[in-house]
């Protein structure tokens, strides 16, 4: 019963981010107002940022809540995650103060592990709770910060959900083209919120109201001229960590979880 509680909170996470990843695309042509106008609404400065991430960490403590009912070592789970929270969260912290080039980022990277170890309901609160931490010690809480937590818990939920293959380097394979491939798409998935209003005007009326390929298109060369060269060294540096850190963190998160009966999601 615990396990279809918690599902059923991860697909309501998912459902709710990507309707406010969405809204910006058709908020313009549903209330018939201009684009600047759309993104003064919807910047909670406003409430709505607000109300997400108030939504977000309530359908987190309540997972964690069912999670701990669940688990036989309900302590452990508990300090497992509390420990991986804190390591990234101090990552981040290192990364504000000693940018890497690009948009490299250490912080993935112990999500994606974590999800794969534990499992997707563990990695959802990994992603979710890691970001919200390091945005309050980093200084960096802003309307963003909800949509940093819900594109964090799916690379989580969807690590939970990779093969566990026996060759090592075909786990480490598979796990550096995944890690390569979110470093990528979350750059890609954060731009949806607020791209038709920087983009201007014109971008975002086609946005939310001309045809699917014009959309596209339009996003397209967006993301070509803001974000593709921090995702690739984004995406480059993740793959980097998981070749180098990859194989020794699983194992030791591994042995974590089988002595103290960790169940996968």
């Amino acid at each position: 019963m615990n396990r279809t509680l918690t599902a059923s909170l991860l697909v309501l996470s998912g459902a709710i981010g990507l309707i406010a990843l969405l809204y910006p695309l058709v908020a313009p042509a549903l209330d018939g107002i201009t684009s600047l106008q759309a993104f003064q609404a919807s910047q909670p400065g406003t409430s709505g940022y607000a109300l997400l991430t108030t939504t977000l960490i309530g359908i987190s403590l309540l997972a964690l809540l069912l999670e701990v009912q669940g688990q036989t070592a309900n302590a452990k789970i508990i300090a497992a995650l509390g420990v991986l929270v804190a390591i990234t969260s101090v990552l981040r912290l290192v990364e504000t103060a000693i940018p890497g080039i690009g948009g490299f980022s250490p912080v993935f990277v112990p999500i994606i592990l974590a999800g794969y170890v534990f499992g997707s309901r563990f990695g959802f609160l990994m992603g979710t709770l890691s970001m919200l931490t390091s945005a309050i010690i980093t200084a960096g809480v802003g309307p963003w910060l909800p949509y940093q937590m819900f594109v964090a818990g799916w690379v989580g939920v969807t690590a939970g959900l990779l093969p566990h293959p026996e060759n090592a380097r075909l786990k480490l394979a598979m796990l550096a083209v995944f890690a390569f491939a979110w470093g990528m798409l979350y750059g890609g998935i954060l731009n949806l919120y607020f791209w038709p209003f920087v983009a201007g005007e014109t971008s975002a009326m086609t946005a939310a109201g001309g045809g699917i390929g014009d959309t596209v298109a339009s996003y397209g060369a967006f993301y070509m001229a803001t974000s593709f060269v921090w995702d690739i060294f984004r995406s480059i540096g993740n793959i980097v960590l998981i070749i180098a850190l990859g194989i020794p963190a699983i194992r030791a998160m591994t042995r974590f979880r089988d002595r103290f009966h960790f169940e996968l999601a």
